[in-house]
């Protein structure tokens, strides 16, 4: 394939930006006519058609959405250089871009993430929250540095990349001050039958807790599945049910939130995982979270 076109990369953001030939040409100053063929050109470049027509409305198909990621990262850098330029800078923005799987609890990213800026006044970090599918496609074809996941890359993944260890811990139990009275003695067996919340279907917490509560042969009745920690929290303190949380935030939760520990255990792990395409770890930014996760786990976040 030829060298890309920036141009014709321009005249397919304006169409996409704006939703029509027409419209575009407005704002660009170029002729309807001009801006179809430029756009022709880029398709037939890549191979592919961007647009599918509704209307009189041009809308992104599945390639056109990939083709406008890239753009919008394309210019932003553009937009970055120009900017160190203008400022007479030397010191370029240093971009670090990472996925975070939306069942972490959000104060461990935080603390963890936050120490990204301590590297370099110039930093920038871009980080993007989902489910690990996602996740894992955007590190295949590097839009992302690294991703930070309860989860192990899977055994025999298409995808090359490589799992690296920050840290695991044990969870923890709470319930509001009112509930956790009559649930302390005789944990983990006070749970039979009592409201419990715990993380989404098919994450790694919910596997793991399920399968301890059938080992101990208790039922928990479980009353919701949400994959927002901070939405299970709030559950919690407003006393519908207990709810889990790993260890290493258990003094952030019983501080911000009004309510107890009734319990806690090891036989149930959470294992926090730097997912990078590198096996020997070369990525700075991801070398210092790995160094600075270590520390973490040795030290309570409040």
């Amino acid at each position: 394939m030829s060298k890309l076109n920036y141009h014709h990369l321009q005249y397919f953001y304006a169409i996409a930006t704006h939703g029509s030939i027409a419209q575009a040409s407005k704002v660009m100053h170029i002729t309807p006519q001009t801006l179809s063929a430029q756009l022709n050109l880029l398709e037939g470049q890549l191979g592919y058609s961007l647009f599918v027509r509704k209307g009189k409305r041009l809308v992104l198909n599945e390639m056109g959405h990939i083709t406008l990621s890239y753009a919008q990262e394309i210019f932003s850098l553009g937009d970055e250089l120009i900017h160190s330029l203008k400022n007479h800078s030397t010191d370029f923005s240093f971009r670090f871009s990472i996925g975070v799987t939306d069942v972490i609890a959000k104060v461990f990213s935080f603390n963890l993430l936050k120490t990204i800026y301590t590297m370099d006044d110039s930093i920038k970090l871009v980080c993007k929250e989902t489910n690990l599918d996602v996740l894992f496609g955007d590190l295949a074809v590097n839009k992302l540095d690294a991703v930070l996941s309860d989860t192990s890359l899977p055994t025999g993944s298409p995808l090359k990349a490589y799992s690296h260890l920050v840290g695991k811990c044990g969870i923890s139990f709470f319930a509001h001050k009112n509930l956790a009275k009559s649930l302390t003695d005789n944990f983990p067996y006070s749970l039979d039958g009592n409201p419990f919340f715990t993380a989404g279907e098919g994450s790694n917490q919910h596997l793991s807790v399920v399968s301890w509560f059938n080992e101990l042969n208790i039922s928990p009745k479980i009353i919701g599945e949400i994959d927002d920690s901070m939405l299970t929290m709030s559950f919690g303190e407003a006393g519908y049910g207990v709810f889990c949380a790993p260890t290493i935030i258990e003094n952030y939760v019983t501080e911000q939130f009004d309510v107890e520990i009734i319990g806690k255990t090891t036989e149930i792990s959470e294992h926090y995982y730097l997912i990078s395409p590198e096996r020997k770890v070369k990525h700075p930014a991801v070398q210092h979270l790995l160094a600075e996760g270590k520390k973490l786990f040795n030290q309570p976040i409040v």
